[in-house]
């Protein structure tokens, strides 16, 4: 088995640098509604993480159908780049939302864990092709 490696070009540093900013401020943006959420949420179900994850994938949603139906303006990749896949990255988390999962079902809340599982699954799904479709005909306004 050959493994070639591909060295990496300053543009593909500059935009790294720029992904690990965005991942950090999307990071810290879900550290800091997390715990406001959470700090008035006092249930067992994760209700914080969960509208994270669906905003979160909304606003990628929204992005990408916008960039995608080609209202973005030529060079502004870098910005869809470092926006979708560095903050909006960052600021959803499915790690823990599998944590999650497992902290319900270990708690004996064995039908909460598989309906927020399966509930996380399908809105987050939903929240994502309803902002593509929303990010299209935005682009088309």
């Amino acid at each position: 088995m050959n493994i070639t490696v591909v060295p990496m070009t300053w543009d593909d540093a500059v935009l790294a640098g720029w992904l690990a900013l965005g991942g950090g401020a999307g990071a810290a943006l879900r550290y800091v509604l997390d715990v406001a959420m959470s700090s008035r949420w006092r249930r067992p179900f994760p209700l914080a993480t969960f509208l994270i994850n669906v905003s979160g994938s909304l606003a990628l949603g929204l992005l990408v159908g916008w960039f995608y139906a080609g209202a973005a303006k030529p060079g502004w990749s870098l910005a869809v780049s470092v926006i979708g896949t560095g903050l909006l990255g960052g600021y959803t988390t499915f790690s823990t939302a599998s944590y999650d999962t497992l902290r319900l079902g270990r708690e004996g809340r064995v039908v909460m864990a598989l309906a927020y599982a399966v509930g996380t699954m399908a809105a987050t799904i939903a929240a994502a092709a309803s902002g593509l479709w929303l990010g299209e005909w935005w682009a088309t306004v």
